[in-house]
């Protein structure tokens, strides 16, 4: 607040220990504009991700962050000329999940190029520092480049959309798990996977020509994490408002709801099963 032209970022350890600053993050960082009439532009760099390193080391409650994102998920937006923009500027803070460093090197850009200020909350999976697939060229961060807000399927799937059965929408670094199994699998023809880099404020007019591309596929929503936790319940009533509850959005069977997001330490989470069995499209393991 003090120094609004600044890109200050605080960065956690691991995602879980925002909880010991959640006051400061109730009264000043989600509520600062509409409370106290004061822009703020902080990063908060949050690790996130099932990673074998236990209870406490695991999760950044994004579902909290999403709960208190003030966006309407039942009004259907007027997409105009400056729809992307509009929807920064009306939001209380902007909520991304950033799959390649090209992406993440571009929503910080945006953040400090913006002409005004807004609170950035980034889940930052610590193994894409080192996912051998999770690279950008940089071609993809030089001028005339920017940030996406959606990462639509570029594969084969996206050169013959008629014949696909399934779009699988998620986010993170789920995202390279679900392209080894699809190629496993041989599914490259059949399933398309679309990625979203910033869910909040929704990307409501991307999500509506992705959707609009697959006229014959049922759509799924993966996530890592429980079912009572994580992405799903916030995008769910999205989708349903942008495609008018003409197509649902399921979740693809794989963890329940629990109170908790990881059971142990390294092996005994490693040797959990995949959480996207649904990916196979013979099986039925989806739910709404």
């Amino acid at each position: 607040m003090a120094s609004p032209n600044a890109l200050v970022l605080w960065e956690a350890q691991f995602g879980d220990f925002h909880n010991t600053a959640q006051c400061i993050i109730d009264q000043f960082i989600s509520t600062g504009q509409a409370k106290w009439v004061r822009h703020n532009g902080i990063v908060l760099l949050l690790p996130h991700g099932m990673e074998g390193m236990g209870p406490e080391h695991s999760s950044a409650r994004p579902e909290r962050f999403l709960q208190m994102s003030n966006d309407d998920s039942d009004a259907y937006p007027a997409f105009t000329k400056d729809f992307e923009v509009s929807q920064l500027y009306d939001c209380n803070w902007i909520v991304v999940n950033c799959s390649t460093p090209a992406n993440y090197f571009h929503v910080l850009r945006r953040q400090i190029l913006l002409p005004f200020r807004k609170p950035l909350i980034i889940f930052t999976p610590k193994s894409l520092l080192r996912h051998p697939e999770a690279k950008s060229s940089f071609d993809q961060m030089v001028s005339g480049t920017s940030f996406q807000r959606v990462i639509p399927e570029d594969g084969v799937a996206a050169r013959a959309p008629e014949q696909v059965r399934r779009l699988i929408f998620c986010t993170g670094k789920v995202y390279y798990d679900l392209v080894k199994e699809r190629s496993s699998q041989g599914l490259e023809e059949k399933v398309a996977i679309t990625r979203l880099e910033q869910i909040s404020p929704f990307p409501f007019d991307l999500i509506k020509q992705e959707a609009e591309k697959y006229p014959c596929a049922e759509l799924a929503w993966c996530q890592e994490e429980h079912k009572n936790m994580g992405y799903y319940d916030y995008i769910s009533p999205r989708f349903m408002t942008i495609l008018r509850r003409t197509r649902p959005i399921w979740y693809m069977a794989g963890l329940l709801p629990a109170p908790c997001l990881c059971p142990s330490q390294g092996p005994c989470h490693q040797n959990w099963p995949l959480p996207f069995p649904g990916l196979h499209l013979e099986t039925k393991e989806l739910a709404p």
